[in-house]
């Protein structure tokens, strides 16, 4: 079975309670990316996604020089490098996310998204299961 240290990303671009999220949307847009993982001195603390910028900064009137803390989610699903892939997608199928940040001794050591899957083309369409099942959820809580 394979484990999540060889798919994860271990490269990973974090902001710190210091930022705000001003400059976190400025790093997102410069990586291209829609998450990013908030880190205390290695340790992660948080992680902020484009759509936390939206609905709970510029939605609820906060300026961009709000502290991270102030918008960023604080429970978050994490896994460990040895946990198997099955076992991470359906992490992210059961909590209906597409990224999960992978903790070693409380430190951030790498991330994995539903795209790394994808890429892997796992035999068993896990990661296929998995985008179904988050995107139908998601279409399911969309007000018409």
């Amino acid at each position: 079975m394979e484990k999540i240290r060889d798919i994860m990303t271990d490269e990973i671009e974090c902001c710190t309670l210091l930022d705000n999220i001003f400059e976190v949307a400025v790093k997102m847009k410069e990586l291209n990316v829609g998450a990013i993982p908030i880190v205390d001195q290695e340790k992660l603390v948080g992680m902020i996604t484009d759509r936390d910028i939206v609905i709970r900064g510029v939605a609820e009137k906060h300026p961009g020089s709000t502290k991270v803390e102030d918008i960023m989610s604080k429970e978050m699903v994490t896994v460990s490098p040895d946990t198997s892939s099955r076992e991470a997608v359906k992490l992210m199928a059961d909590h209906q996310i597409r990224r999960l940040p992978v903790v070693e001794d409380g430190k951030l050591v790498g991330i994995v998204s539903l795209g790394d899957f994808a890429i892997r083309e796992l035999t068993d369409d896990q990661a296929k299961v998995a985008l179904t099942e988050i995107s139908e959820q998601n279409q399911n809580n969309v007000q018409h």
